[in-house]
């Protein structure tokens, strides 16, 4: 089955972005778009996913807003994105499963205690000091799936909560709390609204 997921985790050197986006543009003429995506996520335990979907409810209400929103079940941080292709390469996935098991790090609470839309019309819940965990998180991961460390990459910590065309300024909302304690290898099944669970690494206490 052919697919397109990052060279790296291939054994080969990791191409340039721009390079990466010219191959993801050719394959998809090809073999047309990507179907299955992977990316490592820490993810809200039921009750604070309830609380993300309501406060998901009331801002779409009081903003008027019609874009579709995402499924509570769905809430998560993105931490890192393995790649996108056309079914599931099992030699990528040993791959992250072997490379994410290896970071350690105590569990620690993340706070999102803000709202607003991006530039591509995504709503999501934000943070500052509140999410400095998942930074810590994300940049121990990257190291571990590049295997050594570099800079530090660019990340925003959010949750996405819908997309809609009106953009929504920042605003501050009633602190959205919680503690992560484990990180989610997630395969993510293209429009087609499903997210499947490949495997768990738990945080220290």
């Amino acid at each position: 089955m052919q697919h397109l997921f990052p060279p790296s985790f291939a054994g080969q050197a990791k191409p340039p972005a721009l390079m990466l986006r010219r191959l993801q543009r050719r394959h998809e003429a090809l073999m047309g778009p990507p179907t299955d995506r992977l990316f490592l996520a820490v993810l809200p335990d039921e009750e604070t996913a309830a609380r993300i979907g309501e406060k998901a409810r009331h801002l779409r209400i009081s903003h008027g807003l019609t874009g579709k929103g995402v499924r509570p079940e769905h809430f998560h941080v993105t931490l890192c994105h393995v790649g996108n292709g056309i079914g599931l390469p099992i030699d990528v996935v040993d791959r992250v499963k072997e490379r994410a098991a290896s970071v350690a790090m105590p569990s620690f609470r993340v706070c999102f205690d803000r709202a607003e839309s991006f530039r591509n019309g995504a709503l999501v819940l934000r943070g500052e000091d509140g999410t400095i965990g998942l930074e810590i998180l994300q940049q121990r991961l990257s190291d571990a799936l590049d295997g050594l460390p570099r800079k530090a990459r660019s990340f925003t910590p959010h949750v996405t909560l819908l997309r809609d065309s009106h953009r929504v300024a920042e605003q501050r909302i009633e602190p959205i709390e919680w503690t992560v304690r484990e990180v989610v290898l997630v395969h993510s099944l293209l429009g087609r609204t499903t997210h499947r669970h490949l495997a768990r690494w738990s945080l220290t206490a």
